[in-house]
């Protein structure tokens, strides 16, 4: 117990000490001028979801490795060797950044599509300026025009013609406007025609596919659609300007094209209709599937015989729950 009682004491008197010892002078501050920091560049940390949302999306696979093109919404296009080890910036020095729409030449994917203009029509989106093209993997890029189609939702090239390619402009999304639409070009984009436009000025193409097997036969999404500051409007304005959404078959590479309609093709939803998109089954060109924007019938429908009869698929509330 003693020696427990003087252990204490001496370090009570130790504290005591050192509570009472003269505080010491602290060192000086360093001091910092332009000459400490001037050989230290400046580097970027952060955020990390600067470019915004994922757009577009477009790959291939050559010698075992992946390359990946991707498309934010307000950051550009960036390019992957690496399969997505890592990226680059490929679009920094074009007078747009938001991105639509990627696709690569089926017979030489060096050749890239761009569309310029995010295709989500939410009230935050950017708007592009048309559409681009690269044939060197996207280290330089040749502007192709369509400069007021103001957002594209995708771009399809021939699979055996590089030269002929399908771009689907959705569109302005907060006025009307005549630069919307289904374009085609014969030319690599050196001149464009409209082979397929909406009823209205506020009608443009929502998706677009092609016959794996018959790149000739094509089906067309079309939308009509208004963003307004207090709204947002998917299909026709009232009762008496009924929408111009619609689904489209062509035979013949846009040269004519048939309009599916719950009448003549069984299964689909009556209308009106807001937002289409559909798409071919790349695994068997009979197999179809849309997703239909139709009130109370809003649904995935699927067709096992070409768009020629269909059933209604997933109606969940993930599967509708925004345009």
């Amino acid at each position: 117990m003693n020696s427990i009682n003087t252990r204490l004491g001496a370090l009570s008197a130790l504290s005591f000490a050192l509570v009472c010892a003269p505080i010491q002078a602290q060192a000086p501050a360093p001091s910092f001028d332009a000459g400490t920091i001037s050989g230290l560049g400046a580097r970027n940390i952060g955020s990390a979801a600067m470019s915004g949302r994922i757009s577009a999306l477009a790959a291939h696979v050559s010698d075992g490795k992946t390359t990946i093109y991707v498309g934010a919404a307000s950051g550009g296009v960036w390019k992957s060797i690496d399969s997505g080890t890592s990226f680059k910036p490929l679009f920094d020095k074009q007078p747009v950044q938001s991105i639509g729409a990627i696709t690569l030449d089926p017979s030489n994917p060096k050749n890239v599509w761009v569309g310029t203009g995010e295709s989500w029509t939410r009230n935050s989106v950017s708007v592009g300026n048309g559409v681009y093209r690269s044939s060197d993997g996207g280290e330089s890029w040749t502007y192709l025009g369509l400069p007021e189609s103001e957002r594209i939702s995708k771009i399809l090239v021939h699979p055996k013609n590089g030269n002929v390619a399908y771009v689907c402009a959705s569109g302005k999304l907060w006025s009307d406007s005549a630069d919307r639409g289904l374009y085609k070009t014969t030319d690599a984009g050196a001149s464009w025609s409209l082979i397929l436009k909406g009823p209205n000025l506020s009608t443009g193409c929502s998706g677009l596919t092609l016959d794996p097997n018959n790149p000739e036969r094509l089906m067309v999404g079309t939308w009509d659609f208004r963003r307004q500051g207090w709204t947002f409007r998917s299909g026709g304005e009232d009762a008496n300007q009924l929408s111009g959404s619609g689904l489209y078959v062509s035979d013949n590479g846009g040269a004519s094209f048939t309009e599916l309609s719950a009448k003549a093709f069984p299964g689909l939803p009556p209308k009106p209709w807001g937002r289409v998109e559909v798409e071919i089954a790349p695994s068997d060109a009979k197999v179809v599937y849309a997703f239909i924007e139709a009130g109370d019938n809003s649904a995935l429908y699927r067709s096992d015989d070409g768009g020629k009869s269909w059933e209604q698929r997933d109606k969940s509330q993930m599967m509708v729950w925004r345009p």
